[in-house]
């Protein structure tokens, strides 16, 4: 599998596993640089070898590792890991019959004089890495990086979606085209309504459970949003106690209840 990626001569001394077992010793020890990760694995240079790392690390070679070798090999390595660990802690909380992902973004800012291309701000710089997050098993299913300028709704075409299962979404994601592509595939979200959408009520529920204000079936009116999304939704209005403010869900899943909706989206 290392041949696929790397010429022979890099990957006789220094393969693929010496450099991503050098690089977590980095990451796990707090190393701030290369030069300080090398300086850290020289303390321990009779372990390295015993450790798999190596008979030896030095600067450049890791350095020309980390320039020349293909991502993907790490990239496929660490969704493997990923889908053991989610193995190994299946869960069915919700009892729903699929899966139960959030997703949602973090930013981080990065020096705008060396990552000239992820230029967010004036003077700033930055990344979005977004996080399909498995509720049930707490464990990370996918992720997806882009430059912090972008929109998170953008994101969305990268889920890997899959039928019968439920995704819930921040009010950032009210991306209509691809709820109803979620919807179109046999799958369920919930997401946070904008104070600004537009709609009209179809059909109401009249006996609602405590802190639900309201349940009911409305059509989109909104211009673009009545194109990117033809069928009736779910409008939930939900009271949350502990916080002391109203939420407002949207949602193609109409065999749950109101109150599920909401816990869905608190256990986010």
């Amino acid at each position: 599998m290392v041949g696929v990626f790397l010429p022979a001569k890099f990957s006789k001394h220094f393969t693929c596993w010496n450099q991503l077992l050098s690089l977590m010793f980095g990451q796990l020890s707090n190393r701030e640089s290369l030069r300080d990760l090398i300086v850290a694995l020289d303390a321990h240079h009779s372990k390295c070898y015993h450790l798999g790392m190596g008979r030896n690390v030095s600067r450049s070679s890791l350095a020309r590792a980390n320039g020349d070798r293909d991502y993907h090999i790490f990239e496929a390595y660490a969704y493997y890991l990923v889908n053991e660990a989610r193995q190994k802690r299946v869960t069915d909380i919700f009892k729903l019959g699929g899966n139960v992902y959030a997703f949602d973004s973090t930013t981080i800012d990065l020096c705008l004089s060396v990552f000239w291309w992820a230029k967010f701000r004036k003077k700033k710089g930055g990344i979005k890495v977004h996080t399909l997050y498995d509720v049930e098993t707490q464990i990370p299913a996918s992720f997806h990086i882009i430059e912090a300028s972008v929109h998170d709704s953008k994101a969305m075409n990268e889920i890997p979606y899959e039928s019968g299962s439920y995704y819930i979404f921040d009010r950032a994601y009210n991306n209509f085209k691809m709820l109803y592509r979620i919807h179109q595939i046999g799958a369920y979200f919930v997401v946070r309504a904008k104070k600004n959408l537009q709609y009209m009520p179809i059909k109401w529920k009249h006996r609602l459970p405590k802190n639900v204000f309201s349940d009911m079936t409305i059509g989109l009116t909104g211009f673009y949003p009545k194109q990117y999304y033809p069928e009736p939704l779910r409008l939930v209005r939900y009271w949350d106690e502990e916080q002391k403010r109203e939420f407002v869900f949207l949602t193609n899943a109409r065999h749950i209840s109101a109150l599920q909706v909401a816990e869905l989206y608190k256990k986010r």
